[in-house]
């Protein structure tokens, strides 16, 4: 009976979310939790399955981290970003665009799905340019942002039952390769396909008020609001920025919610009550 309620449940939203796409920024426990990144390559699957369109864009800190730790090279942040020379930009790319998005697509084909990797690279899919610091000033090295995105290879991986896997890596006009923040990526690819929904896996339960309850169902106005009053701040304004800006851009709505809990992908897009923060475009 449970099953049955489960189901039933989730038909409205299977019904109305049918022939979307959904672009999810995958990141944070989510990746390196074992159970969890097998219930993230079903949840995934099961949304092509009936009818949407996933899209995932993914990060890699922790693993490029651990990964320069072993080869010996420190890593420096500034402003939260990792500054990028040329040897760091090697093993960004090692790990972004090969091994874990490797390992995304394989779980992904493992739970039954039809996942590609790429990365902004292949088919000109992200044009960048360089970034500094916060100050203006400060050289982040190989660490750029999104100046461009041509939709044309995810579009046609879609049509064709695929679920693209894009690592956010993007190329400058002189060619060199390009460290970007995975939430500005995803950000900026739910706005060029159109997307229903962006939905940003976090380590936290998303937006949360003075008591420790998770917000939800929040206008731009209302973000402001919570912003200006600093319930919102540090480390989640990045990602309320982006999820404004994807909603300011045509996107439904944006989800800011927690990759800790198992199927949450599911849990917020099928379910009354959902499991994070909702921003609605109006």
């Amino acid at each position: 009976m449970e099953v049955a309620r489960v189901l039933t449940t989730a038909l409205p939203y299977i019904q109305r979310f049918a022939g979307k796409t959904v672009v999810i920024k995958y990141g944070g426990n989510a990746m390196v939790d074992e159970a969890l990144k097998r219930g993230f390559a079903r949840d995934v699957t099961l949304m092509k399955a009936v009818g949407l369109n996933p899209v995932v864009v993914h990060g890699g800190g922790p693993q490029i981290g651990s990964l320069l730790k072993r080869l010996g090279k420190p890593s420096e942040f500034i402003d939260g970003m990792r500054v990028t020379d040329g040897e760091t930009m090697d093993v960004v790319q090692m790990v972004l665009g090969g091994l874990v998005n490797k390992d995304i697509v394989n779980l992904i084909n493992q739970a039954g799905g039809r996942a590609i990797g790429l990365s902004g690279k292949d088919g000109q899919l992200i044009r960048a340019r360089r970034i500094k610091a916060d100050d203006g000033r400060t050289d982040l090295g190989q660490v750029g942002e999104v100046a461009s995105i041509d939709p044309a290879v995810v579009e046609l991986l879609e049509s064709g039952d695929f679920i693209p896997v894009i690592a956010p890596l993007g190329v400058a006009p002189n060619g060199e390769s390009l460290n970007i923040n995975a939430d500005l990526v995803a950000g900026k690819l739910a706005t060029v396909l159109k997307a229903e929904k962006l939905i940003l896996l976090t380590n936290t339960r998303g937006i949360l008020d003075a008591e420790q309850q998770t917000l939800t169902g929040l206008t731009p106005t209302r973000v402001g609001e919570l912003i200006a009053d600093g319930t919102i701040s540090g480390g989640m304004l990045p990602k309320v920025r982006c999820a404004l800006d994807a909603v300011a851009s045509g996107v439904d709505a944006a989800h800011i919610i927690d990759g800790r809990v198992e199927h949450a992908v599911m849990l917020e897009l099928l379910t009354d009550e959902g499991v994070g923060t909702l921003i609605r475009s109006r």
